[in-house]
C-alpha cells in the first residue's frame, strides 16, 4: 500500500476508532493454551474456575484426529468420538468397487468385526515444556536471518530427539505467538485404530454443500474409532463421562480441540497479502481442481466413488476459503486489523528501548511480501500432484537427509518426526491410477500456464512430452502403488534410490534439485527473515500486552468457551437447538431428493423416533477448521456435544472473532443416542456411551 493510500486508510479509520476501542474484547474470543487457560475471565464472567484435575483430565481425553482433525476418547475402551467428515479419508480407504462404507455406513457388532484402518494416527497430549530460552540462546546477534534460522532448527531438533528418546513419546516443538515462544509438546501415539460405526454419508452430510457453513443444520456427523494397543482395545482411563441429556439454551459449554489455523496476529501488510494475492489464487486453483473432479466423478460410478473425498474436502475448502475471503473484503474488519497493528506499532514506537530491539521487524515482514509477490508463483506451481509422484519424492529425500546430522535434516526426517513419516509413506491405502494420472497432468497443465514452459522444473518434468504423455508413462510404469517396493527402495537408500529406474523415482531425482534450490532461495528470504521479524513482533507483543492475548492456532490442543446461544440470521433468529422434527421437515421441502434425500433406514423408521430429541445445536465456542470433532463439555467435564461445522458469518474469523453473529455448530449426544439406539441396531455402543456395559 502507498503512502496515499495508507493515510486515506488512516483517516477512515479514525472515524470509527473510538466505537472499535471502547468495546471491551468479545467475551468468548479466544483459543487458549492449556497452560494459560482463561481463569480470569471465567470466573469473572461466570463465576466458574476450572481446577488443574478438570484441566487435565480434558486435556488427556481429547485427541488430535489425523493430519487435521480432533475427537476424544469416550469410554474407558479406547472408544473415540469424531465427526464423519474427519474420518472419511478412513472409510474411504477401507471402501472397495463391491463395499462403498462412505454411502452404506458401517457397524461393528463385536470388537471382532472392527475394521483396521490403514494409517490413521491418534495424538494424545501427555505434558507441555516451555522450552523459549533454549531455544532463543542459539540464536545470536551476529546471525543473519538464515543462519539464525538454521540454527533454530538444530536446537529444536535436538531438543525434540533427546525428549523422544528419554520418554519414548513422540515429541513436537510448536511455536505461539510467532515465534515468541517455543513448547515442547509430548504425545502419545496410537497408529492401531479401528473403525466402529459410521452413519451413511447422506445423513452426516444431510444438505450437502447447500447447507455446509449453515445453521440451521440437520447432521448426525459422527464416526466412532477404537484405539487399540498390543492387539487389544486401549486402557484409556481419561475419557468423557456421556451426558445424553446434553446442556440446555444459555448454560456454559467448552470446546476443547485442535484449531489448524488463525492469522489473527498477523501484520496488517501480510493480511493485505492474503487479501490481494493469496486467496484469489487459491480460489482460482480449488474452482478448477474441483472441475476436474467433476469431470471424473462423470465418468462412471466407480469414479464417483473414488473421486467423492476429494470433492467433498475441495468443496468444504472451497466454501471456507470464499467466506474467509469476503471477511478481508470487509472495510470494517479491515479498519480493524489496520487499528491493531498501528497500535502495536506505535507503542513499539514510542518506547525507544523497544523501537530498537523490535522497530524493523515490520519493514522485514513488507520485504519479504515483496519477495512472495515476484517469486511466489514459481513456488507454488514447481511441484508434481499426485500421491505416487509425493511418495517418490519423499523416498529420494529421505535418501538425502538422512544422511545428514539430525540437527541439518528437514522437519520430517528428523528422528522425532521420522516415525510419523515412514508410517505415511508406507500406508497400504489404495491408490486410483486412472485418477492419479489425470490430476498429474492437469497440475503439469496448471504449471505451464501459470510459469511457462521452459522453467527448469516444467521443462525437465516434461522432457519433451505434452502434459498427458509425461502423466501416462510415469504412473503406468511405476511400481509405487506397492507398499513393499516403498520399504525396499526408502530401507536401501541412497544406493537403492540412485539405482532404481522406476519413473517415478527418477523424475524425483531429476528434480529435486530445482525444489532444493527454490527451497533455499525461500529460507534465505523468506522462511529467515519472516521467522526472525516475526520472533521480534512477539517478544514486542508481550512487552506491550503480556500474555492477555492468546496465539494464534497452530493445530495444537486449545481451550474455548462461551454459552448455548442463537444468533441473529436473514431479519430473524435462528434457535439455540434443531430436533429431529426440523430433519424430516428439511427433507420434505426439498421432496426427500438431492441434497436433501434421507437415508432408507431414516425413512423406514421414523414411527421408532422421538422427533421432539434435539440433534444439532449452537454455542459461541471460538473454532475454526481443525476443530471438527472436537467435544463440548460442561462445567462438570461431562460430554454434551461434538462439533462438526461453524456458521457462515464464524468464517472470517480466522482473522477476527464477532461474538454477535459466531457460532459453533454440534451434534447434541441426545440425537446421537435416539439414532443408534432406534435406527442403527446399535444397543451395545449406545450402551458403552452411557457407561451401561463393558466391550465385548
Amino acid at each position: 500500500m502507498n503512502t496515499s493510500a495508507r493515510r486515506a486508510l488512516a483517516a477512515f479509520c479514525l472515524g470509527i476508532a473510538i466505537v472499535l476501542w471502547a468495546l471491551p474484547s468479545p467475551a468468548g474470543e479466544g483459543m487458549w493454551t492449556f497452560d494459560n487457560p482463561p481463569r480470569k475471565q471465567l470466573k469473572d464472567l461466570y463465576g466458574f474456575e476450572p481446577t488443574q484435575s478438570w484441566l487435565d483430565h480434558l486435556r488427556l481425553a481429547s485427541v488430535r484426529v489425523g493430519d487435521g482433525g480432533s475427537g476424544s476418547f469416550v469410554s474407558p475402551n479406547g472408544l473415540l468420538l469424531t465427526n464423519d467428515h474427519v474420518g472419511r479419508g478412513q472409510l474411504q480407504k477401507l471402501s472397495t468397487k463391491d463395499r462403498d462404507l462412505v454411502a452404506q455406513g458401517f457397524y461393528a457388532k463385536t470388537t471382532a468385526e472392527e475394521l483396521k484402518c490403514p494409517d490413521l494416527e491418534l495424538n494424545v497430549l501427555m505434558s507441555m515444556e516451555n522450552v523459549t530460552d533454549r531455544v532463543l540462546a542459539a540464536v545470536t546477534g551476529a546471525m543473519s536471518p538464515r543462519e539464525a534460522l538454521d540454527a533454530r532448527r538444530a536446537v529444536t531438533a535436538a531438543i525434540a530427539k533427546e525428549a523422544s528418546e528419554k520418554t519414548g513419546l513422540k515429541a513436537d516443538i510448536v511455536t505461539f505467538y510467532n515465534g515468541g515462544e517455543y513448547w515442547l509438546y509430548l504425545y502419545k501415539r496410537y497408529t492401531d485404530v479401528r473403525l466402529v460405526m459410521a452413519p451413511e454419508v447422506q445423513i452426516a452430510f444431510f444438505g450437502g454443500d447447500p447447507d455446509n457453513f449453515t445453521f440451521p443444520r440437520h447432521d448426525l456427523d459422527i464416526t466412532f474409532f477404537r484405539a487399540y494397543e498390543n492387539g487389544t482395545p486401549a486402557n484409556t482411563a481419561q475419557f468423557l463421562k456421556w451426558k445424553t441429556a446434553g446442556a440446555r439454551d444459555g448454560d456454559l459449554v467448552f470446546v476443547s480441540g485442535h484449531p489448524g489455523s488463525t492469522n489473527r496476529l498477523q501484520t496488517y501488510a501480510q493480511t493485505e497479502y492474503q487479501r490481494d494475492v493469496a486467496y484469489p489464487a487459491r480460489l482460482k486453483s480449488l474452482a478448477r481442481s474441483l472441475e476436474l473432479l467433476r469431470k471424473y466423478s462423470a465418468r462412471g460410478a466407480e469414479q464417483a466413488r473414488q473421486a467423492a473425498g476429494s470433492i467433498f474436502g475441495m468443496e468444504n475448502g472451497k466454501k471456507a476459503s470464499e467466506g474467509e475471503y469476503r471477511g478481508l473484503l470487509d472495510k470494517n474488519l479491515m479498519a480493524k486489523k489496520f487499528m491493531e497493528d498501528k497500535d502495536l506499532r506505535d507503542r513499539v514506537n514510542a518506547n525507544a528501548g523497544w523501537n530498537r530491539a523490535y522497530g524493523w521487524a515490520w519493514d522485514t515482514i513488507a520485504t519479504v511480501i515483496e519477495r512472495q509477490k515476484s517469486m511466489g508463483r514459481q513456488g507454488t506451481f514447481r511441484t508434481l500432484r499426485g500421491r505416487l509422484f509425493q511418495t517418490a519424492l519423499q523416498i529420494v529425500q529421505a535418501a538425502e537427509e538422512l544422511k545428514k546430522p539430525n540437527g541439518e535434516r528437514q522437519a520430517p526426517y528428523q528422528e522425532a518426526s521420522l516415525p510419523g513419516t515412514k508410517f505415511r509413506l508406507f500406508s497400504p491405502a489404495p491408490v486410483y491410477p486412472e485418477l492419479e494420472e489425470l490430476q498429474v497432468a492437469d497440475g503439469l497443465s496448471e504449471a505451464v500456464e501459470n510459469i511457462g514452459a521452459d522453467d527448469p522444473f516444467i521443462h525437465a518434468a516434461l522432457n519433451g512430452r505434452t502434459p498427458g504423455e509425461a502423466a501416462h508413462e510415469l504412473v503406468t510404469g511405476t511400481g509405487l502403488a506397492a507398499v513393499d517396493v516403498r520399504r525396499q527402495l526408502f530401507d536401501g537408500g541412497e544406493a537403492a534410490v540412485a539405482a532404481s529406474s522406476d519413473p517415478m523415482i527418477v523424475l524425483a531425482r531429476k528434480l529435486l534439485p530445482y525444489l532444493r534450490e527454490s527451497r533455499q532461495w525461500t529460507e534465505k528470504y523468506v522462511t529467515g527473515p519472516s521467522a526472525s521479524a516475526g520472533e521480534a513482533i512477539g517478544k514486542a507483543r508481550f512487552a506491550v500486552y503480556g500474555k492477555s492475548v492468546n496465539p494464534d492456532a497452530t493445530f495444537t490442543l486449545r481451550l474455548s468457551y462461551g454459552t448455548v446461544k442463537g444468533y441473529p440470521m436473514n431479519g430473524t433468529k435462528a434457535p439455540a437447538m434443531t430436533t429431529l422434527y426440523g430433519l424430516y421437515d428439511r427433507s420434505c421441502g426439498f421432496g426427500n431428493k438431492g441434497a436433501w434425500e434421507l437415508p432408507k433406514r431414516f425413512v423406514d423408521g421414523v414411527a421408532r423416533l422421538n422427533l421432539s430429541t434435539p440433534l444439532d445445536f449452537v454455542c459461541t465456542c471460538d473454532i475454526i477448521g481443525g476443530n471438527s470433532g472436537s467435544p463440548v463439555v460442561d462445567r462438570d467435564g461431562a460430554f454434551v456435544g461434538l462439533i462438526f461445522d461453524g456458521n457462515i458469518e464464524s468464517l472470517p474469523g480466522r482473522f477476527m472473532y464477532d461474538e454477535e453473529s459466531n457460532r459453533a455448530v454440534a451434534v447434541h449426544p441426545a440425537g446421537i443416542i435416539e439414532c443408534l439406539r432406534k435406527l442403527y441396531n446399535a444397543g451395545p455402543l449406545a450402551d458403552e456411551l452411557e457407561g451401561v456395559t463393558q466391550v465385548q
